[in-house]
């Protein structure tokens, strides 16, 4: 998915101040946004404006943020007053909906930690696989321009495109793919997707670096709801922590739990701690996750929010992307590694608005 920035800038021309949603990127037909300013973003005076700026630099790095912010790339290299370069050079508008749904929802993620060996033995059993040799990924945007932002894949058997192995199906035949890895825990490998990259403490003493680089095509489904669903959990009760706990608690069960997810994630080893679909590496608490059929990779955006009922207002950058991350109004913030980032990342849930900064035109400089 590639944001049009001039179909973006000659938008902007023509609606001017609008206050109205309006569908600003041509590659995002359902992304709706109302412009504000600066002055209604809550809390904007008090943000760290050098870091801020630290990692807009680094968000720079990436190819769809240059494309995005274009000049700003290079101008923010030279930029005395870090307040002013963002005053001056962007406008924040609101993402909502068609309908103006203007509040959406925040959850977390970390950086998990697992146990494995190079070598299948004694308890580590369960293997990590790069991507099959197999599998295959259609794209065909070229033909149908309204699917850009979707991919089909499978393995061709019998000349026919099939899907591809299920998570159930993975299990019970030979996966054409190198291990990167054996995990001594199953539970720990499905969080691992979920997160979608992380640290592998080896048997050696040494420690990898492993984060997403596909998937078996099928669709993501959650498998809290399935525990609800079956009743051993309420909605209420559903976390990262109580799912894991039922897990452990049910080991006869977590075949049927897990494989309710038919997705498999595939991974490849970093050179980085968590790396985001960017190929950037995550900064805790500023970096996100979105979901880029409405907002573009590499955008830097303005939340409000709460965790464990503490207002958070702080400009983070979508820098990532995750198969549970679905909806215009929707972000997964990165919050580190280790027990304490796993205590939030694990419970998070609270109510999110979330403005998207983009590049003033020359008209509105002028003014």
């Amino acid at each position: 998915m590639k944001a049009s920035t001039y179909f973006l800038i000659i938008t902007l021309f023509f609606f001017g101040c609008s206050t109205q949603p309006k569908v600003l990127f041509d590659s995002l037909p359902n992304t709706y946004l109302m412009e504000s300013d600066f002055e209604s973003l809550p809390n904007f005076t008090d943000e760290k404006y050098t870091e801020i700026l630290e990692n807009f630099k680094n968000n720079c790095r990436s190819k769809k943020a240059k494309k995005l912010y274009k000049n700003l790339c290079e101008k923010v290299e030279s930029i005395d007053n870090e307040k002013s370069f963002l005053t001056d050079f962007f406008t924040p508008y609101l993402i909502t909906t068609k309908e103006d749904k203007r509040e959406g929802l925040l959850t977390g993620y970390y950086e998990p930690e697992l146990s494995a060996s190079l070598k299948r033995h004694d308890k580590y059993q369960h293997p990590l696989y790069e991507t099959p040799k197999d599998l295959i990924v259609v794209d065909l945007s070229s033909i149908y321009p309204a699917l850009k932002n979707y991919r089909l894949r499978g393995k061709v058997v019998n000349n026919r495109l099939i899907p591809y192995d299920t998570r159930a199906q993975s299990k019970k035949k030979p996966v054409n793919a190198e291990v990167i890895c054996y995990c001594d825990s199953e539970i720990d490998k499905f969080f691992l997707e979920i997160q979608g990259s992380g640290r592998v403490r080896l048997d050696n003493n040494s420690t990898i670096y492993v984060g997403y680089d596909n998937q078996n095509g099928h669709r993501y489904r959650a498998i809290g709801r399935y525990l609800v669903k079956i009743g051993v959990l309420t909605l209420k009760e559903v976390s990262l922590q109580s799912i894991r706990k039922w897990l452990i608690n049910n080991p006869k069960r977590v075949d049927e739990v897990l494989n309710y997810n038919k997705s498999l994630v595939y991974f490849k080893q970093r050179k980085q701690a968590a790396t985001g679909a960017l190929g950037l590496e995550l900064t805790p608490k500023r970096s996100v996750a979105v979901d880029r059929r409405y907002i573009p990779l590499g955008s830097m955006l303005y939340l409000q929010s709460n965790i464990y009922n503490k207002k958070i207002n702080k400009i983070v950058f979508a820098q990532d992307t995750g198969g549970a991350i679905k909806g215009s109004v929707r972000a997964d913030l990165f919050l580190g590694t280790g027990t304490d980032a796993l205590a939030v990342a694990g419970k998070l849930k609270s109510e999110l608005k979330l403005w998207i900064l983009l590049p003033k035109n020359k008209k509105e400089k002028n003014k």
